[in-house]
């Protein structure tokens, strides 16, 4: 049986809260939209 992968991050306190309210309601900034828009294009692209 395969071991589970320990990732070893572990967040607490006022950090935990706002990456969970980041992972809730996460925000881009223009050149961040602009970028995943470009990725996307990219692997549509070179799909086989």
């Amino acid at each position: 049986m395969a071991k589970p992968i320990e990732l070893g991050l572990t967040l607490d306190g006022e950090d935990a809260v706002r990456f969970q309210k980041y992972i809730d309601n996460p925000t881009y900034s223009e050149e961040g939209r602009r970028l995943i828009r470009e990725a996307s294009e990219l692997a549509e692209n070179m799909r086989l």
